[in-house]
């Protein structure tokens, strides 16, 4: 009976212990637990970094334009590390505006900047960007925005039903903490914000010399010398990652205007074969170069409607990473157009980055409006507007459906042909 108490003990035992190595090997997947930690505490270092957040698709470090909708065309912002194009409109009047609010949203967010320019000084253009706005001062401005439109709803014509079914763009802030800030292009930042930031200015005027001899097939001495500039600020400042003792880690902001114009010393916007046709596409290649290895981001903006080669025009886009095309109505048939009378031009998004990968991406969206309001600048879906008034005439149908063609399936079909059934 003994042993067989024993033995009934022993199997006991044996059953506790394989019930005890099952529970360590259920709990041996904790070990890993310093490892995971290890990830996550890398994820919140990125994190950590003012104005910035990791992106939902491939955890790439994200900073905003200072414009939420174009955030949100962008696939939630810039990437770090990426250089964002502007091809300026014909009057070069909206193209400043995207400009402005990239390096507003840097003061902000407390990133630094560089900012170079050949035609305005950089102190002059940071003391005209517009004033940010907190949430409650946004809903008031919406709130008038929407009662002083409100009458008009009224008698105007409900929307449509398949329109209200298409996505909406970003109108406002929900909180303080959120991605990105919006502002008042009616006010100036306040100086104290501009004395508390850091930024350096690059005014080709005064870094140029007349006795600067430039060897030929090389760069302009004026894309040299600004390729220099940048250089020693990205390795000086610890913005490469070659500083360890730099703790706190922060966003290189780079702002480049009117790239390309002939106050660059570049003629490729004169003639068709010009001898610096490379030294362009030189620069951004080696630029970009420069960005992939440190925390920077950059905004270029380029009259690429006065570049009369188009070949330039695809090798620019190719070594560009983010596209985004503004056309304006001024001085053009679409500013009497009645299909465009709510906008003041169009914003087309030519290519998305896809980072590790030899092709881009192409954005799906192609009916986008922009409208400059009394303080805000705001990106919209183009809609048609109703084709079954009386007061419509007959001219201006033809119109609506010629532009209903080049906008493609986006806008419906509604005006699709020329001709109209009369009743």
């Amino acid at each position: 009976m003994a042993a067989a108490g024993t033995c009934g003990t022993g199997t006991r035992s044996t059953g506790s212990v394989v019930a005890a190595a099952s529970t360590n090997n259920v709990t041996s997947f904790h070990r890993r637990g310093p490892r995971a930690s290890g990830a996550d505490s890398g994820c919140s270092r990125l994190v950590s970094i003012a104005g910035t957040r990791p992106s939902v698709r491939n955890g790439q470090l994200l900073v905003s334009t200072g414009l939420p909708a174009l955030d949100q065309l962008l696939g939630g912002g810039l990437a770090v590390g990426t250089v964002l194009l502007i091809e300026e409109d014909k009057y070069n009047i909206y193209s400043p505006l995207l400009f402005k609010y990239f390096l507003a949203e840097g003061i902000v967010s407390g990133h630094a900047l560089l900012v170079a320019s050949a035609k305005e000084d950089p102190a002059d253009i940071l003391q005209k960007l517009p004033a940010p706005l907190i949430d409650d001062s946004y809903k008031k401005e919406c709130d008038e925005d929407v009662c002083s439109h409100k009458t008009e709803s009224d008698v105007k014509m409900k929307i449509a039903w398949r329109y209200q079914l298409l996505p909406k763009m970003e109108a406002g802030p929900v909180s303080s903490s959120r991605f990105g800030h919006y502002y008042d292009i009616s006010k100036r930042i306040p100086q104290q914000l501009i004395e508390t930031s850091k930024w350096h200015g690059f005014f080709l005027p005064e870094k140029i010399s007349s006795t600067f001899n430039v060897e030929p097939c090389s760069l302009t001495s004026g894309y040299m010398k600004l390729l220099q500039f940048i250089q020693n600020i990205i390795y000086e400042e610890g913005f490469d990652g070659s500083n360890p003792q730099k703790k706190q880690k922060n966003i290189l902001r780079i702002g480049i205007q009117n790239l390309g114009s002939p106050l660059w010393g570049d003629d490729i916007c004169c003639t068709e074969n010009c001898d610096t046709s490379h030294s362009l596409t030189k620069f951004l290649y080696i630029l970009r170069g420069l960005l992939r290895t440190s925390l920077s981001a950059c905004i270029i903006t380029m009259p690429t409607h006065l570049i009369q080669n188009k070949a330039v025009i695809a090798r620019v886009t190719n070594l560009s990473d983010t596209v985004v095309g503004l056309e304006s109505f001024i001085g053009s048939e679409k500013e009497t157009n009645p299909l465009y009378k709510d906008y003041h031009g169009l914003i087309h998004i030519r290519q998305i980055p896809r980072l590790n990968n030899l092709i881009y991406d192409i954005s799906d969206v192609k009916d986008l409006a922009f409208k400059l309001k009394k303080k805000l600048f705001t990106i919209e879906r183009l809609h048609l507007p109703p084709d079954l008034s009386d007061t419509v005439s007959r001219s201006s149908k033809q119109d609506l459906a010629e532009s209903a063609k080049l906008l493609g399936p986006g806008c419906g079909m509604m005006a699709g042909g020329k001709k109209h059934l009369d009743f």
